[in-house]
């Protein structure tokens, strides 16, 4: 107290200055404590003070009339190899074509993609999954002989073998371990134990008539081009009239040629008649197929025509459709079902593709190779039998297929060839120069001729070139 008594006005100034302070500074301190309880041992009166209340936060508007930003997406990636140019290409005729980036599921290029329409040989895709689904993999085909009604009588039954072959042991057909007639003649003999045969009767009725799809061009295929025969259920090596060529013309009568073999290994020339074998008879004899993976392996590497339709054929029969050529179409639709791809609009005339009346969308064929890629459901076998760019195959040296400056893909294309009247297409697995997988179909219909298999494979390398940044423009 001594220092306010030695300096009255500095203290007077001072004792101002502090009050004006604590009067400005009691506003925030009161509103600080609003609410709050009074100290412990405070007078009520002591603590009492007026309650303010808090002014609210004001609530920002928006003005009506000013779009409010959305949540932006994620940009989409710009692609910019375009091969329009290539498409255009009028070798081509109308052209259906999809790719798409197996990995992603992204379709990268479409021209007409969800149009069906035939497909020549690409068909045999369908036909090998349906096959895969319904028969198995491991599943062989039988050619039986078994006892007649009367003594002495045999009865040989087709089950659809086609690969069953005239050709002697140690004589090689085409068809790889194909199973011997000859084999067939020698189980019988044995199992007769030197009785005589007295007739033969031939049941051949598990393939129903007609025997020739109606749409096919008889005279070109069966006779001129021998890719094809009458699909019946007994016949040897494909009714070839050379049981070692790829292509060789075929009979009228595949049957009566496969029971002149067996008789002549029989050693017999009793009378033959057509029938039935009586139910539950003796078993004689009998020779298996290769499996199923086995038959398409070798039908996809050559395009054989007639094991396609053979498996088409009992696709059709083990599921419930019938053993006719119209049966196909629900037999093999129904063998496609449990891979889960939508078929509507697909029609199925035959199993090798020869019919114009066939008809699948590039965009089935780009899904379905996207399982074969895979290997889902038993599906790399078909895989592993497409021909291969340059290398393999109808894709393979002596098919002129990707040479010149189109060589670049060499070995990068996996894909089915295919050609009918009006119709060139190519299908398959692309394994592009950036790394991405591609699966793709390209039809080209109509007014065209063998040099739109250039085109194609023009176009195809340029998918190779592009991959994951093909453009659709």
């Amino acid at each position: 107290m001594s220092a306010v008594r030695s300096h009255p006005k500095a203290w007077l100034v001072a004792g101002a200055a502090a009050v004006f302070v604590l009067l400005a500074s009691g506003s925030v301190a009161l509103g600080a404590t609003v609410g709050a309880p009074a100290a412990a041992g405070t007078p009520a009166s002591a603590t009492a003070t007026p309650t303010r209340t808090a002014t609210p936060t004001p609530t920002p508007t928006v003005d009506p009339g000013r779009p409010v930003p959305a949540n932006q997406g994620a940009a989409t990636r710009v692609r910019t190899c375009s091969v329009a140019g290539l498409a255009s290409d009028g070798r081509l005729g109308t052209l259906e074509a999809q790719v798409v980036n197996a990995k992603t599921g992204q379709v990268l290029f479409d021209r007409n993609g969800g149009k069906p329409a035939p497909t020549a040989s690409v068909l045999k895709t369908l036909t090998s999954a349906a096959a895969l689904a319904t028969l198995g993999p491991d599943y062989r085909v039988s050619t039986t002989v078994v006892a007649g009604s009367t003594p002495g009588q045999i009865v040989i039954v087709g089950g659809g073998d086609v690969t069953l072959s005239r050709l002697p042991a140690g004589q090689a057909s085409f068809y790889t371990g194909a199973p011997k007639i000859q084999d067939l003649a020698n189980q019988v003999k044995q199992a007769m134990a030197g009785q005589q045969i007295t007739s033969i009767v031939v049941d051949a009725s598990l393939f129903g008539a007609p025997f020739w799809q109606p749409s096919w061009d008889e005279h070109e295929e069966r006779v001129v081009e021998g890719s094809t025969p009458y699909m019946t259920a007994l016949m040897v090596d494909g009714d070839r009239d050379d049981p070692t060529a790829v292509e060789s013309p075929r009979s009228t009568d595949p049957v009566s040629r496969a029971v002149q073999y067996f008789q002549q290994y029989l050693g017999t020339n009793v009378g033959v008649s057509q029938g039935v074998a009586p139910a539950g008879a003796r078993q004689l004899g009998a020779v298996q197929s290769q499996p199923v993976t086995t038959l398409i392996d070798q039908a996809m590497r050559v395009s054989d025509n007639t094991i396609m339709e053979e498996l088409a054929r009992l696709v059709a029969i083990k599921n419930g459709a019938g053993n006719t050529f119209d049966a196909l179409n629900a037999g093999v639709l129904a063998g496609l079902k449990g891979y889960g791809i939508d078929t509507a609009g697909i029609h199925i005339a035959d199993g090798s593709g020869l019919s114009n009346d066939n008809a699948v969308p590039p965009s089935y064929l780009t899904q379905l190779f996207i399982k074969v890629l895979n290997r889902q459901n038993g599906l790399g076998v078909v895989y592993d039998g497409l021909p291969v760019s340059g290398k393999s195959g109808t894709l393979g040296p002596g098919y002129n297929r990707f040479t010149g400056a189109n060589s670049v893909a060499r070995g990068a294309v996996y894909a089915k060839t295919g050609w009918i009247d009006h119709g060139y297409t190519l299908s398959g697995i692309v394994n592009a120069a950036d790394g991405t997988p591609l699966t793709f179909a390209v039809f080209a219909l109509g007014d065209v001729s063998d040099n739109a298999k250039q085109a194609i494979d023009t176009l195809v390398t340029g998918f190779y070139k592009c991959g994951d940044n093909l453009t659709n423009g």
